[in-house]
């Protein structure tokens, strides 16, 4: 699944801030221009407009991103989905890029509850996660710390009125 010891904690935690800084900036200029002429703007979960300004709120949703969805997701799509994809087309490396993309599609619709846009969105976020993944040697820790780090980020922002959780 990828819960193995990394050789250098140091390459995974660059690997994981460089995946994290591209998905932000692909995230905020790339992909709403282009979705912005088929559907409307990516919709911020449920409850996210609470965390402004709001400490304990912005706590709170600091664990559940870090427990369900760094963690959580990283387990099920990277960890697991992408893994086992990867294994039923015999392990190869175009097995393993399939599969980045099968669940990337996959963690795409996963987010559907952010509209089309949204849907398009995650699944960007799903290729980058998947490549930052292959790139460390299939070390899940480093998906894990880009993901959370990606929701840290927007917590801080919407926390400070930065950006507004749609």
């Amino acid at each position: 699944m990828g819960f193995k010891r990394p050789v250098s904690w140091t390459r995974i935690l660059v690997i994981a801030l460089v995946a994290a800084a591209l998905r932000y900036l692909i995230g905020e200029y790339v992909i709403p221009p282009l979705t912005a002429h088929f559907w409307p703007a990516a919709r911020g979960p449920a409850e996210a407009e609470n965390i402004t300004g709001n400490i304990k709120f912005a706590l709170l949703a600091l664990l559940v991103v870090w427990t369900f969805a760094a963690f959580g997701e990283e387990v099920s799509y990277r960890g697991y989905l992408l893994t086992r994809a990867a294994e039923a087309g015999g392990s190869s490396k175009a097995a393993y890029i399939a599969a980045v993309i099968l669940s990337s599609i996959l963690f795409g619709y996963g987010h559907y509850y952010k509209g089309m846009a949204g849907v398009i969105d995650s699944g960007f976020a799903g290729l980058i996660l998947g490549s930052a993944y292959l790139l460390s040697g299939r070390i899940l820790w480093t998906t894990i710390l880009a993901h959370g780090f990606i929701d840290t980020f927007g917590i801080v922002m919407i926390f400070f009125g930065w950006a507004t959780a749609n």
